[in-house]
């Protein structure tokens, strides 16, 4: 007698449990996991890095132009993510590895670290199907939808807030960002990024996966930037 005959003849809940041991794998196997292809992916997320904490964590090793004091960057542009609804597609193939340089450059006032621009292409712009020079204008153009609360914008001193304030702050400043769409991160007790999602149209969306990463302590520093 076989194994799926055998499950006929039991009461209804063990039938459940043979049905899920039976089938639901088999239908798992049925579904293909989705490859890292460039264009394939479902929406955007748009990494807000707060450079003070970048600056002071990564001390000597940070990139000198982004941390001089003649600077004083606050929120500069991690980079733009493509995503999937769960997980993320990573260096495609297809696209080229290597960008110009002039590309760096013309990002330096948003993110300003050439490495970072480099690492972003291989790493997250192979993935969306677009050539270096459309995918670090549409990085841009992100970057200009969105406003940085004023609070961000004046800060001198350091400060102290709860992570839920800094989405609340943000969601305030920009209409139709919502509490689902966005995650705020933290590094050793310290404000690291603001992720916020975005269509491929760059409108505001929810991403229930993204925000669930967000930072879990109650409190969180914000360092200064350095004094000049």
């Amino acid at each position: 007698m076989s194994r799926s005959t055998r499950c006929r003849d039991l009461p209804a809940r063990l039938l459940t449990f043979c049905l899920l041991t039976i089938c639901l794998p088999i239908m798992l196997l049925g579904q293909p996991a989705r490859s890292d292809e460039a264009g394939d992916f479902d929406f955007y997320v748009l990494a807000l890095s707060w450079s003070p904490t970048y600056c002071k964590q990564e001390g000597q090793n940070a990139s000198r132009h982004q941390c001089d004091v003649s600077n004083a960057f606050r929120f500069v542009v991690h980079g733009l993510w493509p995503q999937y609804e769960r997980g993320y597609p990573e260096s495609c193939p297809g696209a080229p590895q290597r960008i110009d340089r002039r590309i760096a450059v013309s990002m330096e006032d948003i993110m300003p670290s050439h490495n970072l621009v480099f690492h972003q292409w291989r790493k997250h712009g192979t993935c969306s199907g677009l050539p270096p020079e459309e995918y670090f204008d549409l990085t841009r153009r992100a970057y200009g939808k969105i406003t940085v609360p004023g609070v961000f914008r004046t800060l001198d001193k350091p400060g102290k807030s709860a992570p839920a304030t800094v989405e609340k702050a943000f969601r305030l400043a920009n209409s139709g960002l919502s509490e689902n769409g966005m995650a705020v991160t933290c590094d050793r007790g310290e404000l690291e990024e603001v992720r916020i999602c975005l269509t491929r149209d760059l409108e505001f969306r929810a991403c229930r996966e993204v925000d669930r990463t967000g930072c879990r302590s109650g409190k969180l520093t914000v360092p200064p930037p350095r004094p000049r």
